[in-house]
């Protein structure tokens, strides 16, 4: 289960704020969220996500390349996104 919420944050960028696991479906979900927010100034919060599945690492791998900051990444997922490197 992965919960995706977008916040406003300071200066008009959105921080998509997740919570859970990203994982199967939720990959997709993510990927669309991102899409209807693309046209603007879009961060990602990872301070809740607790695994991240390789779909998911490879996501966000892609956002991070693009110039999408990967806010807040716990030690474990941090070492998710090495590992695939």
């Amino acid at each position: 289960m992965l919960k995706i919420e977008t916040i406003e944050a300071a200066a008009g960028r959105a921080v998509l704020r997740l919570e859970g696991q990203l994982i199967g479906p939720w990959v997709d979900e993510l990927e669309r969220a991102y899409a209807a927010l693309s046209a603007g100034d879009v961060a990602v919060d990872l301070s809740e996500v607790s695994f991240v599945e390789r779909r998911g690492v490879d996501l966000l791998r892609s956002l991070g390349a693009r110039g999408v900051p990967l806010l807040h990444c716990s030690a474990f997922v941090a070492e998710q996104l090495k590992a695939r490197a």
